[in-house]
């Protein structure tokens, strides 16, 4: 067994809840975070990231959550923030607006839209971890940024800097990369923490030494997720196998003909909690009346309504 993680196996990125408006709606985002905890269905909030939607909030909106998820936790556990803009510029400023705020560790995705070179994307890392006082969760998400962080240049950070303590890796169809990643970074830091990002991924990126998961689904059945890493700790692999067929289902159900899940996962929050969180910000859309029906019928077969 791996050894245990300060963040635990099960990290929740929260949804951002929006009023009828677009404005971001605190008094919400507050009650998802102490319905997740007061279920147990996570060991570590994770605000404005991808399921965030982070690329569609202000600057100013982000700063507003960090100090709206600091206060909602109140010490109960970890807190992540993502602060990953499309400059280094602005990446360096939300990064000390979030330790300033009082969240330690941040998880940076890689830079978007620009498609850097390997060494852009090292000097960017490089120039957050030597600017700021925060520790740091490298965010590789290619399908949204447009180029993989390799191998190579996470291990060149990991040797170059302390601050880089882990990796979200969400790479796709590649999750052999989770070891790619470990052979590049256990003889500088055996300790450093590779996190799987893809929920669709987990039983075959644990198998590969991931050491828990981001997991957007965990606000739905982030207890049966515990409870998969207990029995993947116990050896129980066909009752692991079980959870992890169900958490397939769910979370493929979240993007069937789409590439971001936000909008199917909001429903699904809705449909499971009671709570209202409200539409994505557009330019993501409703999901149809089709989507929702298919939703609702596999949350009834795999009894979570």
């Amino acid at each position: 067994m791996l050894k245990p993680s300060k963040f635990g196996r099960v990290l929740l990125p929260f949804i951002t809840p929006f009023k009828a408006n677009e404005e971001v709606d605190h008094e919400t985002y507050a009650k998802l975070i102490n319905y997740a905890i007061d279920r147990g269905l996570l060991d570590t909030v994770i605000c404005t990231g991808t399921t965030g939607e982070f690329s569609a909030l202000t600057f100013n909106e982000r700063v507003e959550l960090y100090k709206t998820a600091v206060k909602a936790v109140n010490g109960r556990c970890p807190i992540i923030a993502g602060t990953g803009c499309g400059s280094t510029k602005e990446t360096v400023e939300l990064t000390n607006a979030a330790v300033a705020a009082g969240i330690k560790t941040v998880m940076i995705v890689g830079p978007y839209y620009c498609k850097p070179t390997q060494q852009g994307i090292y000097e960017h890392y490089m120039r957050v971890a030597n600017e700021t006082d925060a520790e740091i969760l490298i965010y590789n998400i290619p399908i949204f940024t447009g180029e993989n962080i390799s191998p190579e240049t996470v291990g060149r950070l990991v040797k170059d800097s302390k601050k880089f303590i882990g990796i979200k890796d969400e790479s796709g169809i590649n999750p052999v990369q989770i070891l790619d990643y470990l052979y590049a970074t256990q003889n500088t830091n055996p300790d450093f923490l590779i996190y799987n990002g893809d929920d669709i991924m987990l039983l075959p990126t644990v198998a590969l030494g991931a050491r828990g998961v981001v997991s957007g689904g965990a606000m739905i059945m982030g207890d049966k997720i515990k409870k998969f890493f207990k029995l993947w700790d116990e050896g129980k692999n066909d009752e692991c196998l079980e959870i992890f067929k169900e958490s397939f289902q769910l979370c493929r159900c979240f993007c069937g003909g789409r590439t971001h899940p936000n909008p199917m996962l909001r429903a699904a929050i809705e449909l499971t909690t009671g709570i209202k969180v409200g539409p994505a910000r557009r330019p993501l859309d409703t999901p149809t009346a089709e989507e929702i029906a298919g939703l609702k019928k596999l949350l009834k077969d795999l009894k979570f309504i």
